[in-house]
């Protein structure tokens, strides 16, 4: 090995150590301006979403099967009856239609009986606990 080639792989490898620690070498900071109204808008939906599921309270089961089936149920659902809110479910592999939380099991009977006219299928249902 002659001193031109030593000189030359020394350059190089010298260049890499140059590249590879500039490479790394990087810094920077992030700021985020949020509006508090949205983390306020986030607690409100947490807290609905727990009491829409709340395993302590009676739904009805209007549908389970396919998504497209789910859809019309929701949209015939939501024209014959105003006064209870059918909910959308997606639990492998059918998607269900919910309505309504009734606090006793007496006011889910109640709806029930106008329900089945509709949907004869219906039921009654207590949702499970989720685990957290």
């Amino acid at each position: 090995m002659n001193l031109l080639e030593l000189k030359s792989r020394f350059f190089i490898g010298l260049c890499l150590c140059l590249f590879c620690y500039n490479g790394f070498s990087q810094e920077g900071s992030i700021t985020i301006n949020q509006d508090q109204k949205i983390t306020q808008l986030l607690d409100v939906k947490k807290e609905m979403n727990r009491n829409d599921t709340d395993y302590k309270r009676y739904k009805i089961q209007v549908y389970s099967g396919n998504r497209s089936g789910a859809q019309i149920a929701q949209k015939h659902f939501n024209e014959a009856f105003t006064q209870w809110r059918p909910v959308m479910h997606y639990e492998t592999p059918n998607f269900k239609i919910w309505a309504g939380t009734f606090s006793t099991r007496l006011e889910a009977d109640r709806a029930l009986k106008k329900i089945k006219r509709k949907f004869p299928n219906a039921f009654i249902f207590k949702p499970k606990k989720k685990k957290r």
